[in-house]
């Protein structure tokens, strides 16, 4: 029988993707073939599977994991949000229509079946399968026809290890009080407690273990250092932690943080980049000079681009432009560089059409039908190789001096101006590449930019994650048949 072990956060962010990652990839390591699993999932960073499907970014992160690649399965509800009340529901792969809160409350007796189905699909698939919760398991509000937390753990019934992040403070109240809320069964399937970003010598925190143990009759799995350094894809949160060797020359990279921005994972490896210092703009901050402006991807292109020119970003643009600086714009940014964006059926909000930012020579009219596939090809600033993803639901006709890409199933994508100053693209995950990533630095304004290959600093990371986790946490007693008691904490 499959192994189903879940892992539920007392909060966001409480650190449930990254251990489920690890997990997975401990658990790969020895051989295991385990899958991951997220019932509901609500983020605007998202993946596309070999099928055509779109899932949470933070499942194909934990696909890659397993060594596997991501499947539609593994997040079979995706909500992304398209305002404060509603969201794109996507389920099995495939958008279904765009919900308020209320009517998917309503929809959720038929997203369990789906989420059920892809359960069982994968089961016959692999020997374990680690689930990730989502928020937490004690809002009291969503408790009716859950499917993300413990009504899915119930309804497989599975044991759950519940997480929590100590730098944030408050830990023990986070535990005990996320225990007190649960019902009867609920807090009897939760099988121990695992705290997260631990700064200090762990001495000093061990009355407090004791005391958690001793009032909740549970067992404390493990802690888990802070990992500093640690760079994960982010399911949603932007991470804007720097990593660059000042010795360095840096090209300046600004990106606004847009209301409704989507797959800023597309930016991690400039994030990286030593030679790249990047920066993430709110509202209100103020614009300083550049080498190179991104605009990012878009759940809400015309209402983003509405924000971008109340924010003072068409003015600082044109400046940036004049002066010589670089802009690129990718999927949603993309569209709001070219004439005109039109959305006649209504896709993203009510129908209408929005000037555009005007630095390409395309239009973009919005259309139900999303594209979601996985692309290559060669980009034409320097012939290299390169390969991404696209979702979106535009259609962008025009072009200028040429298209920026050459895709391999004929097609081409993108658009570059006539002076070259300004590029447009659909491919996500277009500075994964290192050879496509240089040539990008380059064209804007890097002299001399080195070989810096993310895909490979991201498995460094779950190998590093991995060993943290064999080291850190009582994994016997959670895989007492794959543990080698040689290795890890013992009970």
């Amino acid at each position: 029988m499959t192994v189903t072990l879940m892992v539920q956060g007392t909060t966001s962010d409480a650190g449930k993707s990254m251990l489920v990652a690890g997990l997975c990839r401990w658990l790969a390591r020895r051989g295991v073939a385990v899958a991951p699993f997220k019932p509901q999932n609500m983020a605007l960073n998202s993946a596309v599977t070999p099928e055509g499907g779109e899932i949470g970014r933070a499942q194909a992160l934990q696909a890659r994991a397993c060594f596997l690649e991501p499947h539609t399965d593994m997040n079979p509800v995706l909500l992304k949000p398209s305002s404060d009340t509603g969201a794109q529901v996507v389920i099995q792969g495939h958008a279904m229509s765009t919900m308020d809160a209320a009517d998917y409350h309503r929809y959720k007796r038929i997203a369990r079946r789906a989420v059920l189905q892809s359960y069982d699909q994968l089961c016959e698939q692999y020997q374990a399968v680690v689930v990730e919760g989502a928020g937490s398991p004690a809002e009291i509000n969503l408790r009716d026809n859950d499917i993300a937390n413990m009504g899915f753990a119930e309804a497989v019934d599975c044991p759950v290890i519940l997480v929590a992040d100590i730098d944030r403070g408050g830990v023990f109240a986070h535990l005990v009080g996320t225990l007190a809320l649960l019902s009867a069964s609920e807090r009897q399937r939760v099988c121990g407690f695992v705290i997260n970003r631990f700064r200090g010598d762990i001495a000093l925190l061990q009355p407090g273990l004791d005391w958690l143990e001793a009032e909740t009759g549970k067992p404390v799995l493990g802690v888990i250092p802070y990992l500093h350094g640690l760079h994960l894809d982010a399911e949603d949160a932007i991470d804007d932690s720097q990593v660059q060797d000042t010795m360095l020359p840096l090209l300046e990279v600004l990106v606004p943080v847009l209301p409704r921005i989507s797959n800023h994972t597309d930016f991690d490896p400039l994030r990286l980049h030593p030679q790249v210092n990047l920066r993430y703009l709110g509202p209100g901050e103020p614009i300083p000079p550049a080498d190179l402006i991104i605009l990012p991807g878009s759940k809400h292109v015309r209402g983003d681009l509405q924000w971008l020119r109340d924010n003072g970003w068409e003015q600082a643009i044109a400046r940036h432009l004049r002066y010589g600086g670089k802009l690129l714009g990718i999927c949603g940014g993309y569209q709001m560089l070219g004439q005109r964006i039109e959305d006649p059926s209504g896709v993203e909000s009510s129908p209408g059409c929005s000037t555009g930012l005007g630095w390409l020579a395309v239009e973009t009219t919005l259309a139900e039908h999303k594209q979601l596939q996985r692309v290559s090809g060669r980009l034409a600033l320097d012939d290299v190789a390169c390969e991404g993803y696209e979702i979106h639901c535009g259609i962008t006709t025009g072009h200028d001096s040429e298209p920026l890409l050459a895709l391999s199933d004929g097609r081409s994508d993108g658009a570059m101006s006539a002076d070259g100053q300004v590029l447009g693209t659909y491919l996500h995950g277009l500075f994964d590449h290192p050879n496509a990533c240089r040539a990008l630095l380059q064209w804007a304004g890097l002299a001399e930019p080195q070989l810096f290959d993310s895909l490979a600093i991201r498995e460094q990371q779950l190998e590093h994650l991995a060993d943290t986790l064999d080291q850190s946490l009582n994994l016997a007693a959670l895989f007492p048949q794959w543990c080698d008691q040689s290795q890890g904490i013992k009970p």
